[in-house]
C-alpha cells in the first residue's frame, strides 16, 4: 500500500507532467520508445552466433527485431534463389538460422526483445500464408512484409496494377491468419512510368484496411521523393519505417529500377543522425502519421558495434 508521502510525490509528478508542453514531454521520454533493427544489418554475426548477437543488440538497447527470409517453410523457388546469391553475399544464414521458432522466441525473450515483423518473398506470401501464420503465432509477429517486387513483375504500369490486385489478396489472407501485410519500397516505382508514379498507383489501388507499408527513408530519398511528403500524402498507410542516413544527398543515376543503381549508393549509407536526411524530423512526422515500428537497417554494415550503436544512441534522443 502506498504511503501518504508516496501518494503526494506521485501526484506532484503527474501534475508537473500535465503542465509540460507535449513536445517537451515527448522529447524527454523519447519519441521512439522501442528502437528496432532489421537483422539483415548483421547476418554474418547472426550466422556465426545467433544467441550472442541478439545479446549484443540487447545490450545496445534494441528492443525489437525484424527477421528476414527465406524460412524453412518458404517456397522452394525462394530458397533456390537465395542459394544462388549467397556465395556473392558471403553468408547463407537467414530466417531462423538453423533454429526452431520456439528456440528463437526463447532467445529473444531472454534478452527482452520482441519481433513484430518479418520479411519474406512474394511466392511464400501467395502460397504459404498458413505457415507464416503458424510461425507468427509462436514468435509474436504482427506484420509480414514483402521487401521487394520481383523484377519481372514491375516492368510496366499494367504490372503494377496486377501486383496491386495481388497485394489485396495477400492482405485478405494475412488478415485471415491474424496478420497484417506490408510492402517495403526500394528504389524502383518512385519515378514516372507511363505518366504515373507506380508507388502512388499501388497506394490508391490497394485496400487501406488490408495493405500497409514500410518506408525505407534512404531509398525513398534516393528515388527523389521526400519521406515527410510521402508520410503526409498517405497518413496511416505506413506502419513501419527503416532508418539509416545518407552522407550526402544522392539520387539514382537512372530510374532506380535496377540493382546496379542501388549498389552505386551503398557507399553513402551511414548511421542515423550522421547524414543529411533529417532523420529526427522524419521520425517525428512518422510518429504523428501512424508509424508504429522503427527499425534501424544498415545493410551488411561494417563495424556494427560502432555504427549500430551510433544509430540507436541518436534515436534514443529524438
Amino acid at each position: 500500500m502506498n504511503t501518504r508521502r508516496e501518494f503526494v510525490k506521485n501526484s506532484a509528478g503527474l501534475l508537473m507532467a500535465s503542465l509540460l508542453p507535449w513536445n517537451t514531454l515527448a522529447h524527454q521520454l523519447g519519441i521512439v520508445d522501442k528502437v528496432g533493427i532489421q537483422l539483415f544489418s548483421l547476418p554474418k554475426m547472426l550466422e556465426k552466433d545467433f544467441a550472442g548477437t541478439i545479446e549484443f543488440l540487447a545490450k545496445m538497447g534494441y528492443k525489437e527485431v525484424e527477421l528476414f527470409g527465406p524460412f524453412p517453410f518458404s517456397a522452394q523457388v525462394a530458397q533456390d534463389r537465395w542459394k544462388s546469391i549467397t556465395p556473392m553475399l558471403g553468408f547463407s544464414g537467414s530466417g531462423y538460422f538453423g533454429k526452431s521458432p520456439k528456440e528463437i522466441k526463447s532467445i529473444l525473450k531472454a534478452n527482452g526483445i520482441t519481433t513484430p515483423s518479418a520479411h519474406t518473398d512474394l511466392d511464400t506470401l501467395v502460397n504459404n500464408m498458413d505457415k507464416l501464420g503458424e510461425a507468427a503465432n509462436v514468435l509474436g509477429h504482427k506484420y509480414v512484409v514483402l521487401p521487394s517486387i520481383p523484377d519481372d513483375k514491375r516492368q510496366t504500369l499494367d504490372d503494377y496494377k496486377r501486383i496491386s490486385e495481388t497485394f489485396n489478396k495477400i492482405g485478405e489472407n494475412a488478415k485471415r491468419v491474424g496478420l497484417k501485410f506490408g510492402y517495403h519500397n526500394h528504389g524502383y516505382g518512385l519515378s514516372p512510368l507511363e505518366g504515373q508514379i507506380p508507388l502512388y498507383l499501388i497506394m490508391e489501388q490497394t485496400d487501406p484496411n488490408l495493405v500497409f507499408f514500410e518506408m525505407d527513408i534512404y531509398w525513398t530519398s534516393a528515388g527523389g521523393i521526400e519521406p515527410i511528403s510521402l508520410l503526409e500524402k498517405y497518413p496511416n498507410r505506413y506502419h513501419l519505417l527503416h532508418l539509416k542516413d545518407m552522407k550526402e544527398k544522392k539520387h539514382f543515376s537512372g530510374d532506380g529500377n535496377t540493382a546496379p543503381q542501388w549498389f552505386e549508393l551503398f557507399p553513402y549509407m551511414t548511421s542515423a543522425g550522421d547524414g543529411v536526411l533529417g532523420v529526427k524530423e522524419i521520425v517525428e512526422k512518422a510518429k504523428s502519421t501512424g508509424v508504429k515500428h522503427f527499425f534501424v537497417e544498415q545493410d551488411l554494415v561494417a563495424d556494427p558495434d560502432v555504427a549500430l550503436k551510433r544509430s540507436i544512441d541518436f534515436l534514443k534522443k529524438v
